[in-house]
């Protein structure tokens, strides 16, 4: 297959731009390019029209927050608390008290002290929809927009557009990941677009901050760099004559590009990810000193890391949101464990001047119901969620989208999985029609034949 029919700036694109007077510097730049992305598929490409992020942090919750007791409030939903809700359990008030926060008043709940002083940044979205109710098939869907089939993620989508900025890091990292490479892999674009796992997730709170921002086998303690160089050519020419046969095989077209990556990452990773050069008071920003929050402190710190470093899409993982019991204590020691990394996160790209085009995400599968499970739970809902957006291209201090009175499904402006990747793709400057792959005989694409652009979130 041609590169230069699979990217942005296709052959034709590069021809028309010729013709409208750009002359023959700008088609050899052009031409430059395609025949870099050719030989190096990581290679920096343009988008299809400016701008306005150029990198994304996700910061992705595996188990359903309640957005009743976070992000979407409900004063209706206190008032009516032990009540009957058409058919379904009693409706179950919050514990948690909210309060209008920053200029914009923004309506945030107690349990994130630290990110409510950042209200005039956030992007509230309260109109989330999902399809089903089902962890794994929600987890996938917001990964990678289908459920039924196996697709590529987003991470790798966006990598596969834009290329990064670094050729001795990977393009796409996702810290402490949960199972399921699924939500990381790149199907059937090649694999050198697939998520790296660094680290693994926390499933107890016995596993050290050090485990869960960690990369395993980044270096050969048998063997010298010169070594290793002589053995990976000798391996390369092996995989490049069995290319040559095949004409075609893109597992073998992923090991070449994977080991070369790693061999260039045996020196930058380590690096990166070595923060014992920070200062004590980027230390404190993100909750280091605190034995609740240095886990995923040290994983928001590793993400501004990378994203400084040229990382086009760094995901930061955090688990066991699933509440349908003990919500009170439970969902307090999760607030707890994200509020201070997240909050030092958003305040140390401000400082660094890379929040305007860095698109920070905050996100689970779905949300929980209104009424109660128990006495003391929430069970999974779909129909209506939250989530929030920062930097890069979104209007900050804002609050889009509705539930209902109790908070059951979304009513207003709805924002459904495929609309939220479309947005995602434009503010990266990709229009999410045009950003596709030819595989089995059709052209692929993340939100596949839906998706509309939430213009009502862009500054």
């Amino acid at each position: 297959m041609n590169a230069l029919n699979l990217h942005p700036f296709s052959r034709r694109a590069a021809l028309k731009t010729t013709s409208c007077g750009f002359g023959y510097l700008a088609f050899s730049a052009l031409a430059a390019a395609a025949k870099e992305a050719e030989t190096n598929p990581l290679a920096p490409r343009s988008p299809h029209f400016a701008p306005k992020a150029k990198r994304i942090i996700f910061l992705s919750m595996q188990g359903g927050p309640s957005h009743v007791d976070t992000f979407d409030y409900k004063p209706l939903l206190n008032r009516d608390s032990g009540k009957e809700s058409k058919g379904y359990a009693k409706l179950l008030g919050s514990p948690f008290k909210f309060n209008q926060h920053g200029e914009s008043g923004l309506p945030i709940s107690e349990l994130f002290p630290r990110l409510a002083n950042h209200a005039d940044d956030l992007c509230l979205i309260n109109s989330m929809h999902t399809d089903l109710p089902n962890h794994p098939q929600a987890q996938t869907m917001m990964h990678t927009g289908n459920f039924q089939f196996v697709r590529p993620s987003l991470g790798a989508w966006t990598l596969y557009g834009l290329g990064t900025e670094n050729d001795s890091l990977p393009g796409f990292v996702t810290l402490a990941p949960p199972n399921g490479a699924q939500n990381y892999g790149s199907a059937f674009l090649p694999a050198i677009y697939q998520g790296t796992p660094i680290g693994k997730q926390a499933r107890n709170r016995f596993v050290s901050a050090d485990q869960q921002a960690a990369i395993s086998n980044i270096k050969n303690p048998q063997m010298s760099s010169e070594m290793q160089r002589v053995q990976l050519d000798f391996i390369k020419s092996l995989n490049e004559a069995k290319l040559k046969r095949d004409e075609y095989h893109p597992e073998v077209e992923g090991i070449i590009e994977s080991y070369e990556l790693a061999f260039r990452m045996q020196d930058e990773v380590p690096e990166v990810l070595d923060i014992s050069g920070e200062t004590e008071a980027t230390r404190e920003l993100y909750g280091l000193n605190n034995n609740t929050t240095a886990g995923f402190g040290r994983q928001c710190l590793s993400a501004r890391r990378m994203a400084e470093a040229g990382v086009r899409f760094i995901q930061v993982n955090h688990g066991n949101w699933d509440h349908h019991n003990n919500l009170r204590d439970a969902l307090t020691r999760n607030c707890t464990e994200i509020d201070h990394p997240i909050a030092g996160l958003l305040q140390d790209l401000k400082d660094r001047d890379m929040l305007k085009d860095t698109l920070v995400m905050w996100a689970g599968e779905f949300g929980r119901t209104p009424h109660a499970q128990g006495t003391n739970g929430r069970d999974h809902n779909n129909q209506g969620y939250s989530m929030w957006m920062a930097g890069g291209g979104v209007k900050g201090g804002l609050r889009y989208g509705a539930t209902d009175d109790h908070g059951h499904k979304a009513v207003l402006d709805k924002v459904h999985i495929h609309d939220w990747h479309a947005t995602i793709l434009h503010l990266l400057g990709l229009n999410h029609e045009k950003l596709t792959y030819r595989y089995a005989g059709r052209d692929f694409r993340l939100t596949d034949v839906h998706g509309e652009i939430v213009k009502g979130i862009l500054a």
